[in-house]
């Protein structure tokens, strides 16, 4: 990649000691630069602190020192463009919101080369993408699983990207989901009393607290943790029950953390795992009799998780308006919902 523009900025006063926390600090804020992008840019010696080209994060630093960073010009990605209809929910020149369907992973992988959600924005898009990690494409600032449904922000400028992960990084926000579940949580419930993570806030609403981390013998799942890991924190609240007596639920789950499966996981960890999670959903057989056999047959036939994201809220990176969407329940869970309500 050829240099495309020097920024150029001292130190303020009394800087951090450490060079990568000074450079977090004092980068001009139009920069755009997180600093996970911060940290590569060091380990690529694009960084020169008084002349000198200095790799090491934890240099220290004093106040008044010149800093150049060399920001080079975005390449095109690799990534195929294809066209595949979108429902877009909201655009404008710095952020497209999508309301992802069940089936289509975000991101290129290994195993999904094709098909994904930044091939269908690499086409919708076209040149009017994020050049953050030198890279043309559109920012991927958050996650939803392949089969979870539902909304997700996408920054299409720098300045977005950077505005947008700041705000993920803070937990500052708005994530709602919508989720059928085996069983119904209830504060008066004495084994979920007795979980560990698990208690109870004013209005029944569950909230659980672990750490997260990649279980040690199958890297495609999550586990719980009390000690290493990530932090996680989910809280939910019952919508409406289903059976006699309620043997299930829909829930409504919001997110203090966004951690990987985060709700799957935790409400399997309460003993309420998700309905059509072949992840951690477990092998759960209803009781016979617990629901007419059309509910019954229905909710075993349902092949993904009964997750969906229905609510996105947060402000926006370059203007700072607050910006709040939701997205209808799709078509497969309202199915779902209308002959469980209708059998009981």
């Amino acid at each position: 990649m050829s240099l495309h523009r020097t920024i150029t900025f001292v130190f303020g006063e009394a800087p951090p000691s450490r060079l990568d926390k000074a450079l977090a600090r004092d980068v001009p804020e139009d920069a755009n630069l997180s600093r996970t992008r911060l940290g590569k840019l060091l380990e690529q010696g694009a960084v020169k602190i008084a002349g000198q080209v200095v790799r090491d994060p934890r240099a220290r630093v004093s106040e008044g020192q010149l800093v150049e960073i060399g920001v080079e010009e975005a390449e095109e990605s690799h990534i195929v463009a294809e066209v595949i209809p979108l429902d877009i929910v909201f655009e404008d020149a710095d952020l497209v919101v999508v309301n992802k369907p069940a089936g289509m992973v975000v991101h290129p992988a290994p195993g999904s080369p094709s098909g994904t959600l930044v091939n269908a924005l690499m086409a919708h898009c076209g040149d009017n993408l994020s050049g953050v990690g030198g890279m043309k494409r559109p920012g991927i600032v958050h996650r939803i699983d392949k089969e979870t449904s539902g909304l997700l922000v996408v920054a299409k400028s720098d300045a977005a990207h950077h505005g947008l992960a700041k705000q993920f990084e803070k937990h500052t926000v708005e994530r709602y989901y919508k989720a059928l579940v085996y069983g119904v949580p209830d504060a008066n419930d004495p084994r979920l009393r007795g979980i560990k993570g698990a208690s109870f806030e004013p209005g029944n609403i569950l909230k659980l607290t672990t750490q997260l981390a990649r279980h040690k013998t199958d890297r495609q799942r999550q586990a719980v943790l009390f000690n290493g890991g990530r932090h996680a924190v989910t809280r939910a609240r019952t919508v409406e029950r289903f059976g006699t007596p309620p043997l299930l639920a829909l829930m409504e789950c919001w997110l203090e953390t966004g951690r990987t499966h985060q709700i799957r996981v935790h409400m399997a960890h309460a003993g309420h795992g998700l309905v059509g999670d072949p992840t951690y959903g477990g092998k759960r057989k209803l009781p016979k009799a617990a629901l007419p056999d059309i509910a019954a047959d229905a909710v075993k036939a349902f092949k993904r998780q009964a997750l969906h994201a229905a609510v996105l809220g947060f402000d926006h990176p370059v203007s700072g308006e607050i910006m709040r969407f939701e997205a209808a329940l799709p078509q497969d869970m309202t199915d779902l919902l209308d002959i469980v309500r209708l059998a009981v």
